[in-house]
């Protein structure tokens, strides 16, 4: 690489980690705050917070880096070619290969790193992300201690403690409506939060079990100490069920006929496996479509902001038509060859334009005097 490919791969590459760490950040504040339910509803700390919502990041990365690679590009050889810097490495010389080798470069790293992120990266920290969150919303600890509050785990149970001092709960009342038709009131001095046999349990003391029994009479228990078994009331989260985004390519593609969960989403599986291998090509794409539409045309002062919007309306087209291409093959597993072959095609046909009108460039009109000793031999 030359210094004036390096000095081009070095402006691009800066504008592209600035665009793609801005975007990501603007990403994951949209995601975190879908997640706010994890502090409001579930009393996690916000180290918890940030690391479920870092979690999300791989993907997000993955999604933006192409369009970051986009805008990246354009907007540092827009300023680079006004500043005439690619006239004067033209003018040394350089071929329009050379010229956009840095970019293509680049743009070939980033597609290795998102394929990367999408075989290995997104699928570990999807599970892990999972697991992180099942394991917070089921904290029954959190979800049910809130001192001076009724808090309700579904509609079987009822909780209430009059205030927490340390770790000892005071005042402790509990409705259990498991059997509803039964349903048991119990009332305790203290209570403290304990795990017998790796089970959530409540061990209260000084505690008063109140029951209506078959002859509806109230039968009335007293205990100096009572285990209260929290497990039966611990959520069930549907999402620890892997989905399509939390599994490697091979699951993806090799499915279990004889589960009917996956058989009945192989196609959205298989759709996903596609979209994993052709979603890093659109890194080129994006960067072959910036090239184009700056250093696609003539030289002007003036900009190139008409080249460019028509750059940014195709990219966005492309983008949006791979995405439908994606959910639309979930449903019809022939859309999967479309997959790639917008890519394929797209990156094909800019390229064709790109170098195929650098072949005609510099081939000048033979000279006015050939030309008239070519009319008169015609005519004679």
């Amino acid at each position: 690489m030359t210094k004036i490919q390096a000095h081009l791969f070095r402006q691009i590459l800066q504008a592209v980690v600035i665009i793609v760490g801005g975007l990501v950040m603007m990403a994951l504040l949209a995601q975190g705050l879908s997640r706010t339910d994890l502090i409001l509803e579930n009393r996690q700390s916000a180290l918890t917070y940030f690391y479920i919502v870092m979690l999300g990041s791989p993907q997000v990365v993955a999604l933006l880096t192409p369009l970051a690679i986009f805008v990246g590009a354009v907007w540092s050889l827009n300023r680079i070619h006004k500043d005439s810097e690619i006239v004067v490495a033209q003018a040394a010389g350089m071929t329009r290969w050379q010229v956009a080798s840095p970019i293509l470069r680049l743009a070939l790293m980033c597609a290795v790193m998102h394929l990367a992120v999408n075989l290995w990266v997104q699928p570990v920290a999807q599970r892990t992300m999972r697991e992180a969150v099942a394991m917070a919303r089921a904290d029954l600890a959190a979800a049910l201690i809130r001192p001076g509050q009724f808090t309700t785990n579904g509609e079987r149970l009822t909780f209430y403690a009059r205030e927490q001092v340390g770790g000892e709960l005071r005042g402790v009342m509990i409705s259990d409506m498991t059997d509803p038709a039964f349903p048991t009131d119990i009332l305790a001095r203290t209570a403290a939060l304990v795990s017998v046999d790796g089970k959530p349990t409540l061990l209260l003391r000084d505690a008063l079990s109140q029951q209506l029994d078959e002859n509806m009479q109230l039968s009335i228990l007293e205990f100096d100490q009572y285990m209260f078994d929290l497990t039966d009331f611990m959520k069930e989260d549907a999402e620890l069920i892997l989905k399509a985004s939390d599994k490697y390519l091979h699951e993806l593609v090799f499915v279990d006929r004889k589960d009917f969960f996956q058989n009945k989403e192989a196609d959205g599986f298989l759709a996903e496996a596609n979209a994993r291998l052709t979603t890093p090509l659109l890194n080129i794409v994006m960067a072959m479509l910036a090239i184009l539409a700056v250093l696609g045309g003539d030289f002007s002062r003036q900009g190139y902001s008409r080249r460019i919007g028509i750059a940014s309306a195709a990219a966005a087209v492309i983008l949006v038509v791979q995405l439908a291409l994606q959910s639309a093959a979930a449903s019809d597993p022939a859309l999967n060859i479309a997959q790639w072959a917008v890519p394929l095609v797209v990156l094909a046909g800019l390229c064709w334009v790109y170098f195929g009108r650098g072949r005609h460039i510099g081939k000048r009109p033979p000279p006015r005097g050939d030309l008239l000793a070519d009319r008169q031999e015609a005519i004679a």
